[in-house]
């Protein structure tokens, strides 16, 4: 027994895999002072017995590092380098701004600490054999690091009272002895009140240190809200076990999740991109476009046969060098505040009303009674709109409130000088533009044609605004799953454990035969079996999957190939990754000799998966779903930019049935969304009871 849950900064969402295979769904509103409230009351609403496995998106880290609450952490370096997370890259992300800004290292400079040590490589870099100690790999040590040396700066730490420690020397990756000297003189001296350490080393052992200090950093600075958080939430579970979503889309244990924080930093949103992948491909859709609009943001991905996975990830301004599904977030959901900018211009979000007070509709009080929410957001738009129904919000148990959210809007129309529906509409059109420069930038921006993708459209608000969206892309089909509104914790309870490991090797592609990678990459198969063993599989649930990091000799970027075999194939990678170079660059120069940069290594291990269930076909007519009509505002054939009401059909979505065909302008009612079918579309159920949307069929 299986359940996800993924807390979101509106809902938190539940999707139950029972003992017999039936799947179960529910929603609560996130309980913004502590998550684990709403978490534990979803838990006993569903009766999920003590044997049920939890697995769990964790947002933690994420609200730690946007919102710049985490640890108070000091940081641990070579001599010389204290300034490193000042200096980065000199990268302009904005080649345009006139007055460019860049987010404020998370340790200010008066915790950064300096010790007199130093590592070198030798000539090839290489990981320490199989067998070997890994304090003497390839690392020649020019400058040893001292006790003495090392317990004056522990001191001035301890003195500091920091809970968190990161530690990024040069080149530790090839020689971890020093670091590991640091922290332990810190567990010596520090007693019960050791900050939480966190090595470069473990972390992240490749070259590159302003990337591997930053990621060191951020595990750090998010490493101790993280454990509380899971420590308190393991008490209130009761014995039942708990597993983490990470950001590469697989699942690891509370405990490894305690040690390597970082790695949950996207994990809500990898799980969705993880359940629509999978949705998509059961209905016959390999290359999607996922799309996934909540509360507070709007997460989208562009999956062209495969979930892509980055490992030049950022998180609010930050390096993030750990594998993470590659996704783009922009500050637009159901919960995104509109308004006028100091030119008078509207704008929607990124600020958000969230859970509480959430959007003027919500009705939410104080205890004395005076209304808390009076900022307009999308949701309270689309109301006003019609788009929402104020009696089928979350399948009738949550009354939303019209009268307050026009009184607001007409505040905001005021000062627009706008008629009400107008200014609505004006707020669903700049959410939906700041959504479609989202989906542009994964798409078009990297070289691939929108029209030849499908938009799977899940999250609270996505199948709200997905239409138009693709609409505006040229995107001629979209695919709304049957539990659109919990598709992310559908993902968690499809995810497989997977771990990643890295190593940086500096090597000639010509010298590594079969047997020169069977010896390099054996030290890093034996820790992966390991690990995936303690998280509770067998071998023969176990699949490695090896890459290399590949580049021609003087770039300063790579690409990551994987890696045939078994045997393990080196001379057919170059060819790999030369193809690659090509598809990725347009130009390729198999003349020129190709280095390796970094091993990597996925471990995965297949956990259950729920059954899904064809339903058999209930024919054309909808009839059975139907519910009535209602006046709905779409866009307005003769006028740019203008909507007009139309008469619009109301259907139940669970009364739908495979082959069942729905004609736009029509909006389909369920427990945890609404869809929108504008005017020209029409929406087919397909035998899995996705609704499969196209323009120009009517």
């Amino acid at each position: 027994m299986i359940l996800g849950i993924d807390v979101g900064g509106t809902f938190t969402d539940f999707v139950h895999l029972n003992d017999t295979g039936q799947v179960s769904i529910h929603k609560l509103l996130t309980s913004a002072r502590d998550q684990s409230i709403a978490i534990l009351r979803g838990i006993s609403d569903l009766e999920a017995g003590p044997d049920t496995i939890i697995v769990h998106g964790a947002t933690v880290a994420t609200n730690a590092l946007l919102e710049r609450r985490g640890a108070r952490t000091a940081l641990v370096t070579t001599e010389g380098f204290a300034d490193v997370l000042e200096i980065g890259r000199q990268a302009r992300p904005d080649l345009y701004a006139l007055h460019p800004t860049r987010p404020a290292p998370l340790v200010p400079a008066d915790l950064r600490f300096e010790l007199p040590e130093r590592v070198a490589p030798s000539r090839a870099i290489t990981p320490p054999e199989a067998g070997s100690s890994p304090d003497h790999a390839a690392g020649i040590v020019l400058r040893p690091l001292t006790r003495e040396a090392t317990d004056a700066v522990v001191r001035r730490i301890l003195d500091q009272d920091v809970e968190a420690v990161a530690i990024s020397f040069l080149f530790s990756f090839l020689h971890p002895a020093h670091e590991r000297l640091v922290a332990d003189r810190l567990a010596e001296l520090g007693g019960e009140g050791t900050p939480y350490v966190s090595l470069s080393s473990e972390v992240l052992p490749e070259y590159r240190e302003y990337e591997r200090t930053s990621t060191t950093v951020i595990n750090a600075y998010v490493g101790p809200l993280t454990h509380r958080y899971l420590a308190n939430l393991e008490e209130g579970l009761e014995g039942r076990r708990l597993r983490i979503m990470q950001s590469n889309g697989g699942i690891i244990s509370a405990g490894a999740a305690r040690i390597l924080a970082a790695r949950t930093a996207l994990s809500g949103p990898a799980g969705g991109v993880v359940g629509a992948f999978e949705v998509a491909r059961r209905a016959g859709f390999e290359r999607v476009i996922t799309f996934d609009m909540g509360g507070t943001s709007t997460d989208v991905s562009l999956c062209p046969g495969r979930i892509q996975e980055t490992t030049e990830g950022t998180v609010a301004g930050l390096p993030l060098r750990l594998p993470i599904i590659d996704i783009h977030t922009v500050g637009a959901g159901g919960g995104s505040i509109a308004q006028i900018d100091p030119g008078g211009a509207l704008r929607v979000g990124p600020e958000s009303a969230g859970s509480d007070p959430g959007p003027v509709c919500y009705g939410l009080t104080s205890e004395n009674g005076r209304r808390l929410a009076r900022d307009i957001t999308v949701t309270d738009a689309n109301l006003v709109l019609g788009r929402l129904d104020a009696d089928h919000f979350l399948g009738g148990r949550m009354k939303l409130h019209e009268e307050p959210a026009r009184v607001h809007m007409q505040d905001l129309a005021r000062r627009l000088s706008l008629p009400l529906e107008a200014a609505a509409w004006g707020v669903v059109q700049v959410a939906n533009s700041n959504m479609e420069r989202a989906i542009r930038h994964i798409s078009i921006e990297r070289g691939h044609d929108p029209r030849r993708f499908a938009l799977v459209a899940f999250g609270g608000a996505g199948p709200l605004h997905a239409c138009e969206l693709a609409q505006g892309l040229h995107i001629p089909r979209v695919v709304v799953p049957p539990h659109p509104g919990v598709l992310s914790a559908l993902g968690m309870v499809l995810a497989d454990v997977a771990k990643d490991y890295s190593q940086t090797i500096m090597l000639p592609a010509d010298r590594l035969d079969t047997a020169t990678l069977e010896r390099l990459f054996e030290p890093i198969f034996e820790r992966a079996r390991s690990e995936l063993c303690d998280e509770g599989l067998n071998e023969g649930e176990i699949q490695l999957l090896p890459a290399l990091d590949m580049r021609y000799r003087g770039q300063s970027y790579e690409l990551t190939i994987p890696l045939p075999g078994p045997p393990l194939d080196g001379a057919r990678a170059v060819d790999d990754f030369h193809q690659a170079h090509q598809r990725r660059f347009s130009y390729a120069n198999i003349d020129a000799p190709v280095e390796v940069v970094n091993l990597r290594l996925k471990g995965v291990g297949t956990t259950t998966k729920p059954e899904f269930r064809r339903v058999p076909s209930g024919g054309l007519n909808p009839r059975a779903a139907h519910a009535g009509y209602k006046q709905v505002y779409f866009a307005d054939p003769h006028t740019p930019r203008a909507a007009r009401p139309v008469p619009t059909a109301l259907y139940e979505r669970d009364r739908l049935l495979p082959g069942n065909i729905v004609v736009g302008p029509a909006v389909i009612f369920q427990m945890d969304t609404t869809s929108v079918i504008p005017p020209r579309w029409a929406a087919t159920v397909d035998e899995w009871g996705n609704l499969i949307v196209e323009i120009g069929r009517v």
